[in-house]
């Protein structure tokens, strides 16, 4: 469907952003990267020896999400539960330096969830997570700050990763719409009847097949995206589907936006960035069909950077305006 087709109403294409703030609720974690060369093989084990020679921590899972959204300009309140270990320390003091209001539960007998990459000549060789879930009477007090937090933003991003931080969603989701709140939803897993009423989920093309099954055309997958979205009363499903673009789907139709023809360098964290820049242009104001053109681009300035990266407001518009 044409953009023209489309329109809600005219964008403020000669206006700035005025960015609102952003409740972002899910799995944070601690993304840890050790850098080195690999230039031999185990004698031990047909597998590469990697000299460590320096190491990096960066916000991964919510966390990142949160930081996207603060390196756009935005104002971003990260609500999630952590351990009271030296990791969760680490996540707390990256929060402050990313300029996130934290928002942290601290839970003495969770580990911090900690995804370490260890990277030979800027590739990949091996991940090793650490994680476990918390514990009930801490997501119930997290439920607590939920509701006394939720009026004071504009909209709620709500980051699922699987760890087991939001096991109130559905409450959460049912709080933010009554007080007609937007609600963003990063999914996971196959039981997607949690996410019911949000107002858009992003799901990826491995993400959505395995809640409505493969398709096999353009067609088929547009009666499997709507069916799901009117099962779950969504206003929206927007579908990133890697080097084919991302496809929105609404009441309306559907509408597509090719990939930006950029080198993939790497895909990690790409799905934070577009969904901290789509909801931090909904909050603002900005129609949904354009807020999905400026976060498919951001998503492909994000995979040319290494590891989970942000997008800076001046890489997004240059001239300080949407354009």
């Amino acid at each position: 469907m044409a953009l023209s087709r489309f329109k809600e109403k005219e964008s403020p294409v000669a206006e700035p952003v005025r960015f609102r703030k952003i409740l972002v609720v899910g799995d944070a974690m601690l993304d840890q990267y050790w850098f080195g060369d690999a230039s031999r093989i185990s004698p031990e084990a047909p597998v590469p020896v990697v000299r460590i020679a320096r190491k990096e921590e960066r916000l991964g899972g919510a966390a990142n999400v949160a930081r996207n959204i603060a390196a756009l300009g935005g104002e971003a309140s990260l609500l999630t539960v952590v351990g009271r270990d030296e990791a969760g320390e680490h996540l707390a003091k990256l929060l402050e330096a990313a300029r996130v209001r934290p928002l942290l539960h601290f839970d003495p007998r969770l580990e911090t969830t900690v995804k370490l990459r260890i990277i030979a000549r800027q590739q990949q060789m091996l991940r090793v997570d650490f994680e476990n879930l918390p514990h009930e009477e801490i997501l119930l007090a997290h439920l607590g700050t939920y509701e006394r937090e939720l009026p004071n933003h504009a909209a709620v991003l709500l980051s699922d990763y699987g760890k087991g931080g939001l096991s109130h969603i559905k409450r959460m989701i049912e709080l933010a719409r009554a007080m007609g709140k937007p609600v963003l939803v990063d999914p996971k897993g196959s039981d997607y009847s949690r996410y019911e009423g949000a107002s858009i989920i992003t799901p990826n093309r491995a993400e959505l097949a395995q809640v409505v099954g493969a398709w096999n055309s353009e067609d088929e997958l547009t009666d499997k995206a709507q069916g799901l979205r009117t099962k779950l009363g969504l206003k929206a499903l927007l579908l990133t589907r890697s080097e084919e673009g991302m496809t929105l789907f609404t009441e309306r139709g559907r509408y597509s936006v090719p990939a930006q023809a950029r080198e993939v360098y790497d895909v990690s964290g790409a799905g934070d960035t577009v969904i901290a820049v789509l909801a931090s242009l909904m909050a603002a104001g900005v129609p949904l069909e354009k807020s999905v053109q400026v976060a498919n681009r951001a998503g492909g300035i994000v995979v040319g950077k290494l590891g989970t990266a942000t997008v800076s407001f001046q890489e997004l518009f240059p001239k300080g305006v949407i354009e």
